[in-house]
Parts: C-alpha cells; structure tokens; sequence
C-alpha cells in the first residue's frame, strides 16, 4: 500500500472530512521516514528516529554551507536514534535499511505531511497483529484516520486507499470486508516526526496529486521502476494490507512477487533514488564536480556507504551451487519464445519483455541468454528466462514454480518451516457457530535451532516464540476436511516459516506463514477465534493457493 490513489482519482475522505485541493502545500512540514517489511507493508520509523535521520542528513550540509564544502551522509547508523535499531543502518543512495549482523536489506522511503497532521502531532493508529501486538498503519493511513477521528465519525471506510478494510472508531475494531476477520485497533501518542522546509507538495488527502504520490502509484505516471516493488506493479493500483490472517482472497487485479523482495539482490535489481521526486536532500553548496568514489546521478552528491557487505547475492550463491538443476526446472514449465511481446514487462524485473532482463549482470547462465523470454505451460504468462531462473534460486529450490501473476503451482510446492511436532485431539465442547458437534485441538510444537541453507540466513540461530501454539477446528465433514489439508501443509513445511515478527520486528525467528488459524475458542474479538462463518472456506482458498487441495489426499 505504497501509494494513495493516483492523478484522476475522484476518491475522498469520509462523509464531511474537507477536501483538501491536490497540489503543493505551505510550507513548513514534516518528514516520515518508513521502511517495507516482507509482506510490502510500509511501517513508519518512530518520530525520534524519522528526528535522528533529518539531523544526519542536514548536519554535513550546513557544514558545507561554511566550508563551500560538505555533503550528504550516505550511510546513516539508526542504533545511535534508538539501541534496539542497533545492528541497522540506512543506505542513503540506493534507500536501503541494511542490517550489518545478517546482511538482510529492505527498502526505505521519506515523504512529507502538513505539520498540523497525525504526523506532525505524534499520533500513530496501529492493529493488532497474529502475536497479540501492535503494528502501525503506514503514515499515510494514520493521516486520514486522524481526520476521520477528529471530525467525529464512527465508521471508515478504507477502501479510497487500497485497504479492504472497515474500522470502527468507536469499538475500535478492523474487519475485513471479504472475510469479516476483526482485528483490534488502538491510537496511540508519540514523538511528533521532524519539521522541515519542505520543497515539493505535500500528502493533502486520499485523492492526492502531489509529486511522491504520482510517483509511486499504480493510477498514476510510473517514471522511474522499482523492482520488485510490490507498490509499481502494473495490475494494481495499491497494495492491500497483508497478513497471515487476514489476506484478501480471489484479488485478480494484485500482482505479487512470491520471495521476499530484500533477497532478490543485484545492481539492476536494487531501488534506486528517483531524480523526479518531490524532496530533495540536503545540497552541498559549493561550487564543482564530485570527486572520485562519489556519486550525483540522483541529484545528491554523497559519499560512498561505509558499510562492507558480508554476503554476496544469494541468487549467485545459489546458482554456484546447482545451475544446471535450477535451469533444468526452468526448462521444465516454461516453453521458450521466439519473439518477446513488444510491449510488455515481464514483472519480476520490470524491465519490458523485448529488453534484456534486470538480472542479466547478477544471474549468469550459459545456457540462458539475458533477452531469452519463456511462457508457462499452463498459465500461459511470459517473463524472461533469466528472472524466473533467479526468482527460483532465490526460493527454497524444490522443484516447483509459482506463476508471480496469477499464483498457478507448477510442480509440488514445499515451504522452509523448522522442524518440529504437530499433535491433534478432539474434545466434547462445541465451538461459537459450530454447537451441533466437538472440537479438534490441533498443538504445534517447534523449538529453537540453526537455520539450514534453504533459510534466509544458514548458519545463524532462529528463536521460536509463543510455542506449542494451540489452533481449533470444528469437528464437523468440512472441519475434518482442513484438518486432512493442514497435516499435508505441514509435511510439505508449509504452516510456518523462518523470518521476521511483525510484532517485534525481531528477525531470524519462526512466523506464520500465511495459512489462517484459529487460536482462541470462545471470542473472536480479535479475529482469532469463534463465531466466524466464513473461515472454513477461507482456510480452504488459503490452502489452495499454497497447492494443498483434496487432489492432494487421493495421491
């Protein structure tokens, strides 16, 4: 949900919330720095941090001010901001968040608020999550949430930005328009985020012209592409919030790249500065070229990241290791094409299908060429050879391919989850809805260990919080039926996987892996329990799109 509704939309806020006029703001304003965790959401840095970052990067401008001298800080340490943001540190050029412990990178982005909004005030509008905390909406959503609240309305509407999502600001809960999943919701006052001299147009309202916003949104002009970026794909005008409990299902129009953006490394590949935005960093004054080792291609001469990178690609050290079987199952479900469609992008590198692929200077293959381009067997969607090659060597290398359109399964999906137990027994007691027959208690156990090479990180520890984990079904034929898919799930180690925690932000730790379960019995308050009619069928459609269907019981 990278961006609010483009130039042209005629979208509003709720019922009797002002209007504000698409265009450049008066200025002062202030600045929210967020970053994208593995689901594409945009979380904001706490303003103490969005503070701290500011400082850094005005700081050796205003020196250069005196000296005729002076630059951008490249390379920013967040541990200095806040001792658990310790191991992080922010990559100003490529507007990357590296964590210097695990090498894991993850994108960054700075946009600007009137300094009289939820930003400029400190005020956050967070939901709970699967573990029973809190995770902030991206910055742009608390801003219209905070409006909505202060001119009195009860209900909101999220759909304007791409959220499939009403919210009870009285009762102070989330529920999915699809799935009438509930999550709570909370307000909550901190820092306000850093006043700054804005140069470029503000975020005003949802139906937003403003510069970062036309940059960034799927309605909108795309002049530059990110890749990989679940926010510029060209079938989708805004990401939806996702999680393990709350996807939206049957969404046609999302297109999605199925393994973590942050791994799928490489020059082409990386995000780069968009020399087309609305803000600026701080400029050196001084008069001349770069020098040597600096870089002004963004319109920001700054010096190089200070920062040795500990790994290299993981798609080469993949590739090293088995080309020839990553290529043969390329091979395997795509047909090679004689001519590439003109003018189509092939939605892994966002490069057009007739140029060669973003991973030509990163992914080498003999056998491949950079403009080679295949088409699934099935599904029949195009994408160059060489970025199905490196999305596959990126994965857990099974055997099996996911169409990154349109989700079809080419082969037997398997996941990454730690080994580990799963129990199951049933009881008498009736669940909420479901009063005509028992329960069945489904117990997970997993314990702590080291992460194997299919992990993001092998070789490094992973913690497993919050188990044995106890999940509930009803003991009815369709209950029974979810019970048959989910032990198929967790032999092909598909329930949960090795990651980060949406509610600490702790990496390297065991995670749902986005097959919905019931935690509770009783209420459904949080969205993790009973009544809830629909989540037999939704469990169902979640199953299927990991490749867990009945065809899988008859094998």
């Amino acid at each position: 949900m990278a961006a609010a509704l483009g130039a042209g939309s005629g979208s509003a806020g709720p019922p009797g919330l002002p209007n504000s006029a698409p265009g450049h703001a008066a200025l002062p304003a202030v600045a929210v720095w967020e970053w994208q965790d593995e689901f594409g959401r945009w979380r904001p840095y706490r303003g103490s941090v969005c503070s701290f970052i500011e400082q850094a990067l005005q700081a050796p401008a205003q020196k250069g001010r005196r000296s005729g001298t002076g630059l951008a800080s490249s390379s920013i340490p967040l541990g200095q901001a806040d001792a658990t943001l310790a191991p992080y540190v922010i990559d100003i050029p490529s507007l990357m968040q590296f964590r210097q412990d695990t090498g894991t990178m993850r994108s960054v982005r700075r946009h600007l608020f009137a300094q009289d909004s939820a930003a400029g005030q400190g005020i956050v509008w967070e939901w709970q999550n699967d573990e029973g905390g809190w995770s902030p909406y991206e910055m742009k959503v608390c801003v219209f949430l905070e409006q909505a609240f202060t001119h009195g309305h009860q209900h909101v509407d999220l759909s304007s930005l791409g959220y499939n999502y009403d919210l009870d600001l009285v009762s102070l809960v989330q529920t999915n328009k699809t799935s009438r999943f509930r999550r709570g919701i909370q307000r909550r006052m901190d820092t306000p985020y850093p006043v700054i001299t804005a140069t470029g147009s503000l975020h005003m309202a949802v139906a937003c012209s403003c510069q970062q916003c036309l940059l960034n949104s799927g309605t909108g002009p795309i002049t530059t592409r990110y890749r990989h970026s679940m926010i510029n794909l060209p079938s989708s005008s805004a990401v939806p919030q996702v999680s393990s409990r709350t996807a939206a299902l049957g969404s046609s129009a999302l297109s999605f790249v199925p393994y973590n953006k942050p791994t799928l490394s490489g020059a082409r590949s990386a995000p780069r500065l968009n020399t087309q935005t609305a803000w600026a960093l701080p400029q050196p004054m001084g008069a001349g070229s770069p020098s040597p080792g600096l870089s002004a291609s963004n319109g920001v001469s700054v010096q190089n990241l200070p920062v040795e990178m500990p790994k290299p690609s993981k798609v080469n050290q993949a590739l090293a290791v088995t080309p020839s079987e990553s290529e043969q199952v390329v091979r395997r479900y795509l047909e090679e094409l004689r001519g590439a469609p003109a003018d189509e992008d092939c939605i892994i590198c966002m490069e057009k299908l007739a140029s060669p692929s973003g991973y030509s200077d990163t992914c080498e293959c003999k056998t491949i060429k950079p403009d080679a381009v295949g088409q699934l067997t099935k599904c029949q969607h195009a994408f160059h050879l060489l970025c199905v090659l490196a999305m596959y060597a990126n994965g857990n290398k099974d055997g099996s391919l996911q169409c990154p359109s349109c989700k079809t399964i080419y082969g037997e999906k398997t996941g990454t989850q730690p080994k580990g137990k799963m129990e199951v027994s049933t009881f008498t007691q009736s669940l909420p809805g479901h009063q005509d027959c028992g329960t069945i208690q489904i117990v997970y156990s997993i314990s702590r260990g080291m992460q194997g090479p299919e992990h993001p990180n092998p070789g490094t520890p992973y913690t497993a919080r919050g188990f044995p984990r106890y999940c509930y079904l009803p003991d009815n034929e369709k209950g029974r039926k979810v019970l048959d898919l989910l032990r198929v799930a967790w032999k092909r180690r598909l329930i949960f996987t090795v990651g980060t925690s949406s509610t600490t932000g702790e990496s390297n730790t065991v995670v749902w892996n986005e097959i919905h379960h019931k935690t509770e019995m009783d209420t459904n308050l949080s969205g993790h329990g009973y009544p809830d009619p629909n989540y037999l069928d939704n469990v169902l459609a979640e199953l299927a799109a990991q490749g867990v269907t009945e065809a899988c019981l008859r094998q």
